[in-house]
């Protein structure tokens, strides 16, 4: 049984109404990358961010985990900013956390992945912009464009 399905605006209300700590795979020091800007943005809007990324250092002021199996906080979204190629091994690590959702950006997603999470339980979130969609549903003002 399929369990992957199109959330309604409500849905995707209570994502950003329950949610308190995000881990962004693939998190950039590079302020000129959307994967240091949409983080930013939710950081600025009440958000904890816990970014992931092999390099490790700090990110946004926060401690960087170099893998999400890494992470020792309670996340409840998982924001990629990831290839495809590596999405499904995100589904598996975001699985095996507990993470109740799973949110690729735009592009970073495989059918395989998101169709593996959702069968485990978790709420999937693809092709949707996580600082963008924050915006279009009145929650927040928007991140700022990328120059």
């Amino acid at each position: 049984m399929d369990k992957l399905r199109h959330l309604s605006t409500q849905e995707l209300v209570q994502i950003y109404k329950r949610t308190q700590t995000i881990a962004v795979v693939g998190a950039s020091a590079d302020e000129a990358k959307t994967s240091n800007s949409i983080p930013s943005y939710l950081q600025s809007q009440g958000y904890r961010i816990v970014p992931v990324n092999p390099r490790g250092g700090k990110i946004l002021g926060e401690r960087v985990y170099t893998a999400l199996s890494d992470v020792d906080v309670r996340v409840d979204v998982v924001d990629v900013f990831r290839p495809p190629a590596e999405a499904e091994v995100v589904a598996r690590e975001a699985i095996a956390q507990g993470v109740g959702v799973l949110w690729f950006q735009p592009g970073t997603h495989t059918d395989e992945a998101a169709h593996l999470a959702a069968e485990a339980g978790l709420t999937v979130v693809t092709q949707r912009c996580m600082g963008a969609l924050h915006a279009q549903l009145g929650l927040g003002p928007g991140p700022l464009p990328s120059t």
